[in-house]
């Protein structure tokens, strides 16, 4: 998603921290004047799970008062169950619950916010999700290859070049993603047995 474009037609899960049923329809009303749907409201931190499984959120919208520490339980309990970013939407400036917010998972957080800035708030916070999963990702299959090499170069008795150009031939000769062959040899070399005594090179399964 590019920085110039804002998103449309979210499907929005919008929770209160504090109870007020006042302060959530106020902000279904200004999500819905966005052209967003509300999938979901609730005040109860009992609900969430159920409430992301059963709706799928895009985005959930955590509306913060004086329970900071009701807000933040619902942040996590959220960043737990669901797969979609939260924006917190704070009533005064504070930067200490910001940064409690910010290590527990939020993506983005605006001040009193009108229309434009929340707006704004979900561009940013999907932007900043799919940034977030793709790091993860990247840094997920850097993990996974090096313990498949790491495997390999113990099993076979080779250098860790050997071991990639092993896992890339296996990759090449079977049309099967690389991360997935290490993948695959991560989970099965506890079932195989030790071949630590052993000396040269095994081919891998065709």
């Amino acid at each position: 998603m590019s920085d110039s474009r804002q998103p449309d037609g979210l499907r929005v899960l919008v929770l209160v921290a504090d109870g007020r049923k006042q302060k959530l329809r106020h902000v279904t009303g200004v999500v819905e004047s966005l052209g967003h749907v509300v999938v979901a409201e609730a005040t109860d931190v009992g609900l969430v799970a159920l409430l992301t499984s059963e709706n799928l959120p895009d985005v959930a919208v955590v509306c913060v008062d004086d329970s900071s520490d009701q807000a933040l339980h619902l942040i996590r309990r959220i960043v737990k169950e669901s797969s979609c970013p939260v924006i917190a939407l704070l009533d005064v400036e504070d930067a200490e619950f910001v940064n409690r917010a910010a290590q527990i998972g939020v993506f983005a957080y605006i001040v009193n916010g009108n229309a434009d800035r929340l707006q704004s708030a979900f561009g940013i916070a999907l932007r900043r999700f799919a940034e977030y999963h793709g790091l993860e990702g990247a840094f997920y299959r850097r993990a996974i290859t090096e313990r498949a090499k790491g495997i390999l170069m113990e099993r076979h008795h080779i250098d860790e070049h050997s071991a990639f150009q092993m896992l890339r031939e296996q990759s090449r000769r079977t049309n099967t993603p690389l991360v997935a062959i290490a993948q695959a040899i991560s989970d099965a070399h506890l079932l195989l047995p030790d071949r630590s005594d052993d000396s040269g090179r095994d081919e891998l399964p065709g």
